[in-house]
């Protein structure tokens, strides 16, 4: 069978529409890869990586900068993850920067977060350094948790309603009080007395203190109120006389022991 020229034309087409598929694929992976660019490796060491995998992403200032490149379990409780970075980079990574374990969106792919540093070092990162970890959190131990709170918070509701199901019936003192209107009113009368009371006592101390501003103006203990005002005045001149009696003997005592150093120091 004879290929006519318009079947070779399709061949043709179909095997370069095919190869520019193969190179556009192989470009655009190479370049997530970073396959042609400059490269340099880290590595971090965590606990748990909470299902990332090799090939996911690494992110630094929200931009994608490099891919996990191998995860391997060194102990029960480390997993080292090797990170191959555009070379780029490698001068804004600082030897103090960290590396965590983020989710891209709510539900996404996990990949690394690398936080840039510089707070305690300033020199760039090298090939094959390890950075400091950051350990993402125990979903399981917040949900242990937070299960916890809410069988505690269930109990609590349950005991308040039971609380409030008595004070609705009448039991108890806060139930007999809102139930009984005798108890109420007795209530009430009680605070009215307490309050009449708190009046008299403020008017009653009123009135004692303009009863003594009268009696320091009465002619009869005015001579009285005069005595007690001079013995105080009396009493606070004698403090300070006392006072600066103490303060001269300190200044006298100060010099005469300076005299007395500065003639030992003659002697000497």
């Amino acid at each position: 069978m004879r290929t006519t020229s318009s079947q070779k034309i399709k061949i043709g087409l179909f095997v370069v529409i095919g190869l520019v598929i193969l190179f556009l694929a192989i470009f655009l992976i190479g370049n997530q890869k970073s396959m042609f660019n400059s490269t340099f490796t880290i590595s971090g060491t965590f606990k748990n990586v909470n299902g990332l995998m090799v090939g996911n992403n690494v992110r630094f200032a929200g931009i994608n900068v490099g891919v996990v490149e191998d995860i391997n379990i060194i102990s029960d409780s480390t997993v080292k993850v090797d990170l191959t970075l555009n070379n780029k980079i490698k001068k804004f990574v600082k030897k103090d920067a960290k590396v965590s374990i983020g989710s891209d969106g709510l539900m996404g792919d996990k990949l690394i977060v690398i936080s840039p540093g510089g707070l305690t070092s300033h020199e760039e990162v090298k090939d094959g350094d390890e950075l400091a970890a950051v350990n993402p959190l125990d979903i399981d131990k917040i949900m242990g948790k937070l299960t916890r709170v809410a069988d505690n918070a269930e109990k609590i509701t349950g005991s308040l309603s039971s609380i409030f199901d008595d004070v609705a019936q009448g039991k108890g003192t806060l139930g007999r009080l809102i139930h009984n209107d005798k108890m109420a009113k007795d209530l009430e009368s009680t605070v009215a007395s307490a309050k009449t009371t708190v009046k008299n006592v403020n008017a009653s101390t009123v009135t004692l203190h303009e009863d003594l501003k009268a009696a320091q103006s009465n002619f009869l203990l005015k001579g009285f109120f005069k005595k007690k005002q001079k013995a105080k005045q009396d009493s606070i001149k004698k403090v300070q006389q006392q006072a600066k009696k103490d303060s001269t003997k300190k200044a006298d005592d100060a010099k005469k022991a300076q005299k007395e150093q500065e003639k030992a120091d003659k002697q000497n």
